[in-house]
């Protein structure tokens, strides 16, 4: 028996996806910046599966009334969302206020579009990890008082990640013509997989609760060879 192979060919895909919805955003004014920090209180979007990493972009539906009046409101104000998980067991309790992972990602929306009965089509891009430490009850959707947890890449560390960068590299384009464009930066990469390539929720909320860029990529690749091997 083998485990499920773990698919090149997504990665890839999930690379370049990536890469696409970053080049097609419409900025909009004043919300295309990169910070270390948050508002004390900001808006959060609580899903069951871990959605954002920082320094990525995704495209998401919102169609939810209480997610339609969160983005309604971001959107006029500073378009900063805290992306979440649910915890199990949330199917519950989904329409109130559900257990969440007290880690998360924030990003701002760079792209947003709104369509018939309220709803939205935004581009979210990540911008920091933040940790939760309250909730405000005070909006029909979900406020969170937060910490910012920057990632910072020490000049030590920078060796490191670029043969771990290398070696995820060889591993998500290994039979393909497809390659990972030299000038992205190495903490792009390992999140933008983080990201995008086929995991299980658990492993990709883990992956983003790594207290660093580097411990995140080894992490992936210790992943990825697992999901390519033989169950011995």
């Amino acid at each position: 028996m083998q485990l499920k192979k773990f698919s090149c060919a997504m990665a890839i895909a999930g690379v370049l996806s990536a890469g696409d919805v970053a080049r097609a955003q419409s900025v909009l004014p004043d919300k295309a910046r990169s910070t270390d920090t948050l508002p004390p209180v900001i808006p959060i979007f609580p899903l069951e599966v871990t959605l954002l990493f920082p320094g990525v972009s995704r495209p998401l539906y919102i169609f939810e009334p209480r997610y339609r009046a969160m983005i309604a409101d971001a959107v006029k104000g500073d378009g900063i969302i805290g992306m979440t998980t649910l915890k199990p067991g949330y199917e519950a309790n989904y329409q109130g206020r559900p257990p969440i992972y007290a880690i998360g990602c924030a990003g701002v929306i760079t792209e947003v579009e709104e369509l018939s009965g309220g709803r939205f089509q935004i581009v979210l891009r990540g911008l920091v990890k933040f940790q939760v430490t309250g909730e405000d009850d005070s909006r029909s959707y979900r406020l969170a008082r937060v910490d910012a947890i920057p990632e910072v890449t020490e000049e030590a560390e920078k060796a490191a990640l670029r043969k771990q960068r290398e070696r995820l590299e060889a591993l998500v384009t290994k039979g393909s013509d497809s390659k990972i464009p030299p000038e992205t930066p190495d903490d792009e990469v390992v999140n933008t997989l983080a990201q995008w390539v086929p995991l299980d929720r658990a492993e990709r909320q883990a992956l983003l609760e790594l207290k660093s860029v580097l411990l995140r990529s080894q992490r992936l690749i210790d992943l990825i060879e697992s999901k390519a091997s033989p169950l011995r």
